[in-house]
């Protein structure tokens, strides 16, 4: 459906975490009326009937993920079955149920327990900000097959954590570095580079608002089941610790981090 440039600008004015649903809602509400061309009036008037009826439309949590298997070409792990896991977690703990206990009054989107998927560190569904925030994860190892020095995992790396040694006739990977992307071993022709473990980086505490706050990543690659675990570590936390709808990140401790990294940490390399 077609927009027009004023209602694209102010669709671009809501926060950024319900803008997805209000712009369905806004289209939705539009065809409804047999409208073919979104205008302003059409998103100010769903912009009211949806914030006067928020309280009815938490459902305690939000999961996210970005491009996913639709198209984005760095991933270097994928989330769908994860995605699926994690959604199934999040509706057994019945966070919507902990909320409505806890907070007194109507329920607001940003008291959701929010948890977000990146296929790679790009970090497109933006991770860093949000309670549980998780990175799709490829390290690179390197096998016996002979070097090319074609210089192509060089090229590749963004974070200059890849380059030629020139003793060895063969590739060094600095892991302080590496994000565990994935590109370097995607593009070596000779195998050189191969794709080591395959899993998931884990940011912890994230949150926007009046005391934005970066998440903490644990240290380490982790599986599935790991993710899964971690994540029912952090809500039970939070259900135990949270009052009147504060936010994980309020609550989330420097010691409750170590606690965990003690528990699932290990190094990248």
């Amino acid at each position: 459906m077609k927009w027009t440039d004023e209602a694209e600008a102010a669709v671009k004015k809501v926060p950024f975490f319900i803008r997805k649903r209000v712009r369905v809602r806004v289209e939705s509400e539009a065809a409804a009326a047999g409208k073919s061309i979104v205008t302003l009036a059409d998103v100010k008037a769903t912009q009211t009937r949806f914030l006067s009826k928020m309280d009815s439309e938490i459902k305690g949590y939000g999961l996210e993920a970005c491009f996913g298997s639709g198209g984005c070409p760095n991933r270097a792990n994928p989330s769908e079955r994860l995605f699926e896991r994690l959604e199934a977690l999040l509706k057994k703990e019945n966070i919507l149920g902990f909320l409505r206990e806890q907070v007194k009054g109507d329920l607001k989107f940003h008291h959701e327990f929010r948890i977000t998927l990146a296929d790679c560190p790009n970090a497109c569904s933006q991770p860093q900000i949000r309670d549980i925030g998780i990175l799709g994860a490829c390290q690179p190892d390197l096998s016996e097959e002979p070097c090319t020095r074609c210089s192509a995992c060089v090229e590749a790396c963004r974070e200059d954590a890849v380059r030629m040694d020139a003793a060895q006739d063969r590739p060094e990977i600095d892991y302080d570095k590496c994000l565990s992307c994935g590109q370097c071993p995607a593009v070596c022709p000779t195998g050189t580079i191969t794709a080591g473990r395959k899993g998931y980086r884990v940011q912890l505490g994230g949150k926007l608002g009046r005391h934005p706050r970066l998440a903490r990543e644990l240290p380490g690659i982790f599986s599935e089941d790991e993710v899964i675990a971690i994540t029912k570590d952090c809500i039970d936390f939070y259900k135990r610790n949270s009052k009147n709808g504060k936010r994980f990140a309020e609550i989330f401790t420097q010691a409750e981090f170590e606690k965990l990294a003690n528990r699932y940490g290990r190094a990248r390399c």
